[in-house]
């Protein structure tokens, strides 16, 4: 009775202890160790040793052939769609209708002639491509830069000859006379409509067209800018 086991929970317990799975295999390479020679031992470690190297290497060369993904931050447009824009030619931008009451007299023997004509005329703001630089379109990186010609009058032409119509014609006036006041009307509108204010408004409704043609395009970063020159006869 006296040597009993006061604690039979922790005999039990050791009783069901069992052997870690890392115990298992150095206990079971003893055991293997133990029935080989020396030299049976030295080929098995060397066998161990080759296995180790081998794999090594190969997960080396799995690491310096994995597949690696290069981003490509230089995009551009193709040369067709930048010709087929550039084909495009003139692009309008901006329109102001107009009209000029232009008089004028001539002295007479007896009475002074008058002639008083009025003239109308569409000014269109724009530009055409072909006087874009040759690389008006490039890409920097990841953003398209896009060099726009300057604004400009489209046709020099825009008064409505047809719509033209005498209010007031007194005495004789030649073709030469008519012409004149021609350019006059002319000079009129051009100094009325080719103003900073409609300028700028054509470049920004030139800017807004570009930059969102170019994203639809699927480009996300665009910048648009103007080339620096100005044509200046134009105002004149």
């Amino acid at each position: 009775m006296k040597n009993q086991d006061k604690h039979p929970a922790r005999r039990n317990n050791n009783a069901n202890e069992q052997p870690s799975g890392i115990e298992v295999v150095a206990e079971t390479l003893l055991r293997i160790l133990g029935r080989l020679g020396k030299w049976g031992v030295i080929v098995f470690l060397a066998i161990v040793l080759a296995i180790v190297v081998l794999g090594y290497i190969f997960m080396n060369k799995i690491t310096n052939n994995s597949a690696s993904v290069d981003v490509d931050q230089n995009i551009s447009l193709t040369p067709t769609q930048i010709t087929a824009m550039k084909q495009i030619g003139q692009w309008e931008f901006l329109s102001i209708s107009d009209e000029e009451l232009i008089d004028t007299t001539k002295a007479g023997f007896f009475t002074d002639s008058e002639l008083i004509r009025i003239y109308y005329g569409t000014l269109r703001l724009g530009f055409d491509l072909k006087d874009a630089a040759d690389d008006w379109i490039r890409n920097d990186k990841d953003t398209i830069l896009v060099t726009l010609p300057p604004i400009g009058l489209l046709d020099e032409n825009f008064i409505d000859e047809a719509k033209t119509k005498s209010f007031y014609e007194s005495g004789n006036w030649s073709d030469e006379d008519r012409e004149t006041m021609y350019r006059r009307a002319k000079q009129r509108m051009k100094a009325r409509g080719l103003n900073a204010t409609n300028m700028n408004s054509a470049e920004q409704n030139a800017s807004r067209q570009f930059y969102e043609m170019i994203r639809a395009l699927g480009f996300e970063h665009v910048k648009v800018r103007f080339a620096t020159d100005k044509i200046e006869k134009l105002k004149e």
